[in-house]
Order: C-alpha cells, then structure tokens, then sequence
C-alpha cells in the first residue's frame, strides 16, 4: 500500500514538472546589431513579449566535427 502511494506520487510530480516546462515560450529570433551592452533582434511571434520581461537568450551552439575511429 505505501509503495503505490509513493509510486503515485512521484508520478505526480514528474508529470506537473513536465506540464510546467512545456509553458515556457520559445521564440525565434535574428540578431540585427549589437552596440556595446544593447542588442537589437527580431523576433517571430513578439507580440507575446511585453516591456520589462526577463528573458534568456543562449548562443546558437557549435556544430563541430565528429571523430570516428
């Protein structure tokens, strides 16, 4: 009986962290200028974003070779 119950409940959790980290917003963009400290980029579906809000912005990663035997 304990074991179905923390079963249970790990899957609840798993589940609504899931469920929370779908809700995140994920926008394209291009970067237009950059001028010391301010960077200028357009963004497809900007008109989610409003003035003020934090966002996180990660470089595109590195496509490097891939070494084989």
């Amino acid at each position: 009986m304990n074991k179905k119950i923390v079963i249970i409940a790990l899957a609840l959790v798993f589940a609504l962290s899931t469920a929370t980290a779908g809700f995140a917003a994920k926008l394209k963009c291009t970067v237009d200028s950059v001028e010391g400290e301010t960077v200028t980029m357009t963004c497809a579906k900007a008109d989610k974003l409003k003035v003020g809000d934090k966002i996180k912005v990660s470089p595109p990663k590195k496509k490097g070779a891939v070494e084989g035997c």
